[in-house]
């Protein structure tokens, strides 16, 4: 009897937790853009330690994963939500919310909170970001991407990476490794904002009209290649 009773509080806990989330999807998806603003802004004000201008101007799309969770003991975990931009004839295309999740082995412990950015870099990294599901792992899918200034000389991230992954921790940016990561559509945010189910592959191509809670992000994509920019030259 008190394992019926268990279970069915158990479950009534569940049952209270989706409405709850389903109350505030639309303002915890309004902050995480905000968020994710608060990142892009962070790495035009570190030009010597941040994302090079070449990178950036050169990327196809821009991932940002405000407050990515890292921790563990012995096994690690990793999971965020985020937001992405694809270029398109038109500019930015609207914002698709996405998660990423995934395990990893070593000698860790403890839990950490880092913003994320990934640049994908290549064709083969947008179809694979379009396909609305994807792993982040085998050769030349992900790699920590090149740092500062003078950081992009000498590499072949452009020849051969889809990805380049960027983390912040205690205000400093670093490439960060993320094979076995998965990235795939976070439906409840794209409900959230979009008040409907929109593809992941309409929204990235630029069918999809930008709400106005995103123009403070996409702004903020378009002036960190433009900063950069000024930042090189100086």
């Amino acid at each position: 009897m008190k394992k019926v009773m268990s279970l069915l509080l158990m479950s009534l806990i569940g049952l209270v937790g989706t409405f709850a989330w389903a109350g505030s999807s639309r303002e915890d998806t309004l902050d995480r853009l905000q968020s994710s603003v608060d990142v892009l802004h962070s790495i035009m004000a570190t030009p010597d330690k941040g994302i090079p201008e070449q990178v950036l101007n050169d990327a196809k799309c821009v991932v940002v994963v405000p407050n990515l969770v890292k921790g563990g003991f012995i096994f690690g975990a990793k999971h965020g939500r985020g937001v992405a931009t694809c270029r398109t004839a038109a500019g930015w295309s609207a914002p698709a919310f996405i998660t990423i999740g995934g395990g990893s082995w070593g000698l860790q412990i403890g839990v950490e909170d880092v913003d994320l950015v990934m640049l994908v870099m290549n064709d083969r990294g947008l179809q694979h970001l379009l396909s609305s599901k994807f792993e982040l792992s085998g050769e030349g899918s992900v790699a920590a991407g090149p740092v500062g200034r003078s950081a992009v000389a000498g590499t072949d991230w452009k020849l051969n990476t889809e990805v380049l992954s960027y983390s912040r921790s205690k205000g400093v940016f670093g490439g960060l490794t993320l094979e076995g990561a998965v990235v795939e559509q976070d439906n409840d945010s794209t409900r959230a904002i979009y008040g409907d189910h929109m593809k992941f592959r309409n929204i990235l191509s630029g069918r999809v009209p930008t709400p106005a809670s995103a123009d403070a992000f996409l702004q903020a994509v378009a002036d960190a290649g433009h900063q950069a920019h000024i930042a090189e030259a100086q």
